[in-house]
């Protein structure tokens, strides 16, 4: 299973979003800059967050961007879905996939292929966004206290 570019710059405008929640609404272009998003994509991925319920929108001088659920609520994995779709490693694993194959009844590969597709989403599914968020301040308080002269 592959995340694409598309969904991992989502991830990471989330993540700055988390980072911020419960301030003022962040405009895109900061994001953009602070996660190393092209801009041009990110406006799209943030409108198509902001569709999901995932995000808020504002417009004017105030407006900008803010995360519409608490980070603690949202999970990794629930994006990884909206963005790219199931979480499965193999076609097998799918439903309609699993009853047209010609070894379903014989295939010993199906449980290893399960079972990889579970653990991938216990982890997905068990990281929120608070949890990265909280992963991204400790990192960058590390390299505060790291500077030297």
């Amino acid at each position: 299973m592959s995340v694409s570019q598309k969904c991992q710059y989502a991830v990471r405008a989330l993540l700055e979003l988390s980072k911020r929640y419960g301030r003022p609404f962040v405009r895109s272009g900061e994001i953009a800059q602070r996660q190393a998003i092209p801009p041009r994509f990110l406006v799209n991925i943030l409108n198509e967050l902001k569709n999901a319920g995932l995000v808020a929108a504002r417009r004017g001088a105030q407006g900008g961007f803010t995360l519409a659920c608490r980070p603690q609520e949202l999970t990794v994995g629930q994006v990884i879905r909206l963005v790219d779709g199931p979480l499965d490693a193999v076609k097998c694993t799918k439903g309609a996939s699993q009853r047209d194959c010609p070894l379903k009844e014989k295939c010993s590969l199906l449980q290893l292929w399960e079972e990889a597709k579970a653990a991938v989403e216990a982890v997905y599914d068990g990281t929120t966004f608070a949890d990265l968020a909280a992963r991204e301040i400790a990192l960058e308080r590390q390299e505060a206290t790291e500077y030297c002269i």
